[in-house]
């Protein structure tokens, strides 16, 4: 039995191994990437298809059913599969740290302007956390010798957009862990036909699979499944709030595991784009 003053903790601890999920995603991404242990669009269909068997099996458990077609969206799945798809060709050329900067900061610009077409009024305060956060992704994407890689930075910012684009489709959802399975099984024949376009660079080692598999059953599908848990015990704001961990995280993941350089240029901006976020955030809180 779950006593109440339990309940703070079980959501602390759910919170954190979320946030590591979701900022294990790039680590895995670029451990499989980076040195060539497996091409891209293998790995988006390797990671896809773990995804779909690790959710249908919750499914299964949970409803004693596969996962139905009624939940799939076109909307939801060309988002999910561009999201997919431009991850895993932007950690090519991308640090995990920096990748999983301007992917979240898409993520949340994207959100905000769509609440801004739907009526949304922002204070003063929250117009400042805007332009700080936009700033600080411009200072961080310019040219210069530490700027990430400019094609790579592009389809990082169009993953991020595409997962705001997902992320606001799935709202008013009933059963988000049925209808995820089902979005990710109609992905796979498209990461496929990807697969079959890049034929002539397909290349795929034991330690690659296994990173994909991992980022495709771990990270992605149990990871969105304990996020669902975990937001039984966050208000909005909170779950929105407790995203900015993610790119540090990965930050230091990269830095420890894969010996990326932390940039002076990454220091800088990464104080400008989550802080702007945070402030935003905040003013959407007291609203």
């Amino acid at each position: 039995m779950v006593t109440t003053a339990s309940q703070p903790t079980k959501a602390a601890v759910l919170t954190a191994a979320t946030m590591i999920c979701f900022a294990a995603n790039s680590l895995l991404c670029r451990l499989a990437l980076g040195p060539g242990l497996i091409d891209p669009a293998s790995f988006t269909t390797v990671r896809v298809l773990a995804a779909v068997v690790i959710l249908a099996l919750v499914v299964w458990q949970r409803y004693g059913h596969l996962p139905s077609f009624a939940y799939a969206k076109v909307r939801s799945v060309a988002a999910l599969f561009v999201y997919l798809i431009c991850f895993s060709f932007a950690y090519v050329r991308l640090t995990a740290g920096t990748g999983a900067l301007i992917l979240f900061t898409a993520v949340q610009l994207t959100m905000f302007c769509v609440a801004l077409r739907e009526g949304e009024r922002f204070s003063a305060a929250g117009w400042i956390g805007l332009s700080i956060a936009s700033l600080g992704l411009i200072c961080l994407v310019l040219p210069g010798v530490s700027a990430p890689d400019p094609l790579g930075a592009i389809l990082i910012a169009v993953s991020g957009i595409a997962w705001g684009v997902f992320s606001l489709s799935a709202r008013g959802v009933d059963h988000p862990i049925e209808a995820n399975a089902i979005n990710f099984l109609c992905c796979l024949p498209l990461a496929a036909a990807v697969n079959l376009w890049q034929l002539s660079d397909v290349h795929v080692t034991s330690t690659g699979l296994a990173y994909a598999i991992a980022s495709g059953a771990v990270a992605s599908g149990l990871g969105y499944v304990m996020w669902y848990v975990t937001l039984r015990h966050l208000s909005a704001a909170r779950a929105a709030s407790v995203q900015l961990s993610v790119p540090a995280i990965a930050a230091i993941g990269g830095a420890l595991f894969l010996a990326e350089p932390v940039t002076l240029r990454l220091l800088l901006a990464s104080p400008a784009m989550l802080g702007g976020i945070a402030l935003v955030l905040a003013q959407r809180s007291k609203r």
